[in-house]
């Protein structure tokens, strides 16, 4: 007679996934100083008290890390990958003046990697708790035949909550505003497809320090919003620059009008070396040119904006017609 077959001789341990999730109370619990779940970590799904706030708008995000993963993988830097999840939902999540509440995350793995997976979610929960955001639950699943040895898939859902009030509205921008632009910590998470290919074409070029420096997660940009608000400053539109880099994510907030930028010279030389073999225009359309987020506020706010954060520099004036347009400061 045919022996039996378990689950675990079809690849899927469901036992040391149970321990894994014991594994990581720790680093959840992390996430939970600023605010707490409504119920014990763990259950089916979570739930969070909205009665804080007055009227609550709920806004929702998710993204991942795409491309870069594969170096990140590669490079042992699986908490810089945890990192990059959390900032691509938590980013856009604060564009609209709300807070952070929830993140969520899928790992999709062929077998189950315990050290790996605590390392990816270490770097979740390091970002995590700088921000206030509790990690509320997740899956793991193991797809054996599915998911190619080596390869973890990474997806991140973030909800967060704001007062119907203090909404951030794109639509009050006006002629004569000032876009107030923060510096990145370099390419974050977009436009890998085309580093990666550049990479295969010039690695001799970048020594592995050149390319863990530009490996650098997506920078959180919660202190520079929260600074903003304890100024008082009345920001128009926030933009999260990532995919299509500044003329994308800044056309997409209104229609009428438009800005002719001007940003400094990115200091940073492996990202130059790199850029040296991209098309001059494309560059501008496809990465963040060290620009990760920005900020637009009536000209009167500007210096107050310009002192947020890690400190911000202005790039231009909304001006009337469509269109971004971007160079580099001479």
């Amino acid at each position: 007679m045919a022996s039996k077959v378990t689950y675990q001789d079809a690849g899927v341990d469901t036992r040391a996934a149970a321990a894994l999730v014991s594994d990581i109370k720790s680093d959840v619990a992390r996430t939970q100083k600023q605010r707490q779940l409504f119920n014990s970590f763990g259950l089916f799904a979570a739930a969070f008290d909205l009665s804080d706030y007055r009227e609550p708008v709920i806004v929702t995000g998710c993204d991942g890390v795409g491309t870069k993963v594969e170096l990140l993988l590669e490079h042992g830097m699986e908490k810089e990958a945890g990192k990059d999840l959390i900032a691509m939902s938590v980013n856009d999540i604060i564009t609209t003046g709300g807070d952070p509440l929830l993140f969520l995350d899928y790992i999709g793995i062929a077998k189950l990697d315990p050290e790996r997976i605590k390392k990816l979610i270490s770097g979740m929960c390091d970002y995590l708790e700088d921000c206030g955001c509790i990690l509320a639950g997740g899956e793991t699943a193991e797809m054996p035949g599915i998911v190619p040895p080596d390869v973890v898939e990474l997806s991140g859902f973030c909800i967060g909550a704001v007062e119907k009030k203090d909404l951030i509205n794109p639509e009050t921008v006006e002629i004569g505003d000032l876009f107030v632009g923060y510096a990145s910590d370099g390419f974050h998470a977009n436009g890998w497809s085309l580093v990666r290919r550049l990479l295969e074409e010039h690695r001799g070029e970048f020594s592995d320090e050149e390319l863990r420096e530009m490996l650098a997660p997506t920078r959180l940009y919660h202190d520079a919003v929260n600074d903003l608000k304890a100024k008082g400053v009345n920001v128009r539109a926030f933009a999260h620059i990532t995919g299509g880099g500044l003329p994308e994510n800044l056309e997409r907030l209104f229609k009428g009008k438009g800005g002719d930028l001007e940003i400094p010279y990115w200091e940073n030389g492996p990202v130059q070396k790199l850029l040296a073999h991209t098309d001059p225009d494309d560059r501008f359309h496809t990465f963040n040119m060290g620009i990760g987020w920005v900020a637009i506020v009536p000209a009167d706010q500007a210096v107050e904006a310009c002192q947020a954060g890690p400190g911000g520099v202005i790039l231009g004036e909304v001006r009337e017609g469509d269109g971004i347009t971007v160079k580099v400061q001479s």
